[in-house]
């Protein structure tokens, strides 16, 4: 019987680890910014607590940027990012990010990945290339590139708006 108990409660235990990690999904299922799914880009979402008490849930990093600028008047006190080996939450400014490489970046040309283990990025930066860096050096290198990556964003939803135009047929018809 204590087996059992034992058993139920490490499985209870377990749960709740799984299903807590994962709650800011929940209560922040789309980025505000670019309506991206959260948790389908679990790996590059972040989180961010302001000293006012309010959070958001962004796609990535390109957004808390954004959100950031939105907000001058509210510091940030917690910023977390999915590390994105586990898509575990981890704590954005003890990361290791790896900036740039062959994988596309979420909504920016220039990648930013987030690993809480160094070989994790070290692993990541061998198969895909990047640089090494630190939080401020990615978050740096995102407003560098808000510009280019604005631009790209605004040319495809064009380009989208442009394709679902010509694919509706009229009225008339």
């Amino acid at each position: 019987m204590k087996k059992i108990i034992m058993l139920f409660f490490s499985l209870l235990f377990v749960a709740t680890l799984v299903i807590g990690s994962q709650s800011d999904i929940v209560n922040h299922s789309s980025c505000p910014h670019c309506g991206m799914d959260r948790d389908k880009f679990s790996f590059s979402r972040m989180l961010l607590v302001y000293d006012d008490g309010s959070e958001i849930g962004t796609c990535s990093i390109r957004c808390a940027a954004v959100d950031m600028v939105n907000n001058l008047d509210k510091a940030p006190v917690t910023m977390m990012v999915g590390d994105y080996k586990t898509d575990e939450l981890i704590d954005a400014e003890s990361a290791f990010w790896v900036i740039g490489g062959k994988r596309p970046g979420v909504m920016s040309r220039r990648a930013k990945w987030a690993f809480a283990q160094r070989a994790d990025a070290a692993a990541f930066i061998a198969e895909n290339n990047g640089e090494l860096a630190t939080f401020e050096q990615a978050l740096q290198a995102t407003y560098s590139d808000l510009y280019e990556d604005t631009r790209m964003i605004r040319e495809r939803r064009k380009a989208r708006r442009a394709r679902m135009a010509t694919e509706q047929p009229t009225l008339n018809q």
